[in-house]
């Protein structure tokens, strides 16, 4: 499979610039004398966000990758397969916003933002 998703019309591969932000997620209590305590929170506790960009693609592919954010309104969620050490894996993802750019003529440039989720 390719880097990327589909949207039910293509494969959609982003631009090179893809970029990964961890999150730990830590349950913390603090203590009166300046000391704390930290442990993980839930078993998946590393929180995943992609931003991806498609810049300078034709309107129609645009529209149809924005169609495609649309109907999963941020709460359904897709494959997206990401490069790692062993080659590619697939995760799921859902698109918790994007940003449209005219860019010329009828090319445009989508930037969106996977945050990765652990279901099936």
């Amino acid at each position: 499979m390719a880097i990327g998703f589909s949207d039910g019309v293509a494969q959609r591969v982003p631009d090179r610039s893809m970029a990964r932000r961890t999150m730990p997620k830590v349950l913390l209590a603090n203590f009166g004398d300046g000391y704390e305590q930290r442990i993980p929170s839930g078993i998946n506790s590393l929180g995943e966000e992609y931003t991806v960009t498609f810049k300078t693609r034709p309107k129609l592919d645009i529209d149809n990758m924005t169609a495609f954010f649309d109907t999963q309104k941020g709460t359904t969620n897709f494959s997206f397969t990401i490069p790692n050490s062993a080659g590619e894996k697939t995760i799921k993802v859902v698109c918790s916003d994007y940003s449209l750019s005219f860019e010329y003529d009828n090319f445009y440039t989508i930037e969106a933002t996977f945050r990765r989720v652990y279901e099936s």
